[in-house]
């Protein structure tokens, strides 16, 4: 691991929801960015819709809820995670509200409730193997036990193996996985979404 670079690891603000945004499509794959595609409304773009989204101010997908590491002024990566609720009966009654995309994905969230989950961890390609997602996933912890959880959870996909390999070295343990829906656009996954846990 490289940890020559300096960086720092601070509370996100407003200003940082469209490198947010950036930092979410890269955790998720460029799934964020084609729900969003199909979200923009005409002259908007899917970074623009991701950017408005991290941009709110209530709701656990928010800036507010988020961590960023910087160097020089630029952000190079981010944790964003909160505390999930009691599952939503309304969508595991109804998961045709969803995107079929989505669906594996919020259906292992609800599976977590009452944790700290991390809703998406990522780091700059050039910023990567220098302890920056380490680091940020141990002050997702310190939040945690700020906030009286005694439980943290995240996601991945099953080949992205970095993010297997940091989960595990963190001390995350697998709970539970769910097949990407297949479809007939790009980006063509075809794995599984796993659900992993740690308790604090």
């Amino acid at each position: 691991m490289n940890t020559a670079k300096e960086y720092t690891i601070r509370p996100a603000c407003f200003e940082d929801a469209r490198a947010m945004a950036r930092l979410i499509d890269i955790a998720g794959e460029g799934i964020p960015n084609l729900l969003w595609s199909n979200m923009a409304e005409p002259g908007q773009s899917a970074l623009d819709v991701g950017q408005a989204r991290v941009s709110r101010d209530v709701g656990g997908f928010s800036y507010r809820n988020a961590l960023v590491a910087e160097a020089e002024g630029l952000v190079v990566g981010m944790m964003l995670g909160y505390i999930v609720e009691q599952p939503d009966e309304e969508i595991n009654q109804d998961p045709a509200n969803l995107p079929d995309l989505a669906w594996p994905f919020v259906a292992l969230e609800q599976q977590s409730a009452g944790t700290y989950y991390i809703d998406a961890l990522a780091v700059l390609p050039g910023w990567r193997r220098c302890g920056v997602g380490s680091r940020l996933l141990v002050a997702a912890e310190q939040r945690a036990r700020g906030l009286g959880v005694t439980n943290m959870s995240i996601q991945h996909l099953a080949h992205n193996k970095d993010a297997v390999k940091l989960c595990s070295r963190i001390g995350y343990q697998f709970s539970a996985q769910s097949p990407v829906l297949s479809q007939t656009y790009q980006p063509y996954y075809s794995g599984d979404v796993e659900l992993l846990f740690k308790p604090l």
